[in-house]
């Protein structure tokens, strides 16, 4: 009897220990995101940082102008978030948009004075 307890406190102690490792800490980061224009944009970003590892939830708010990424800290962190948003043609916080992203972009996904934005 005594060899079967001392098997589940073992058997216990070590699935609490593997469970204590698989807790991954998340962080939530709103980055401003000022050259999103439109549903397009957000759908677009939105699209391309789900595939990225590490990302667990994105929410771009483009009448704000935020995106809103919750992210694993060991497996990414706020600086490749930014970059990762450059390189879909979008400005983010201090990180300009990579200009070959930015130019294949639809002209409604564009900054104003490139004459993109919402037609008045």
């Amino acid at each position: 009897m005594k060899k079967i307890q001392i098997l589940l406190a073992l058997v216990f102690g070590l699935s609490m220990a593997t469970m204590a490792q698989q807790t991954k800490t998340q962080l939530t980061a709103v980055i401003k995101t000022p050259t999103v224009q439109c549903e397009q944009c957000k759908a677009r970003i939105e699209r391309y940082m789900a595939h990225e590892d590490g990302i667990v939830k994105v929410n771009v708010d483009y009448k704000k102008k935020t995106t809103t990424v919750t992210y694993i800290t060991d497996r990414t962190n706020v600086e490749n978030i930014k970059a990762l948003i450059a390189n879909v043609g979008y400005d983010a916080d201090d990180v300009t948009a990579e200009p070959d992203a930015y130019k294949r972009l639809p002209t409604c996904c564009k900054k104003p004075e490139d004459g993109g934005g919402k037609k008045q």
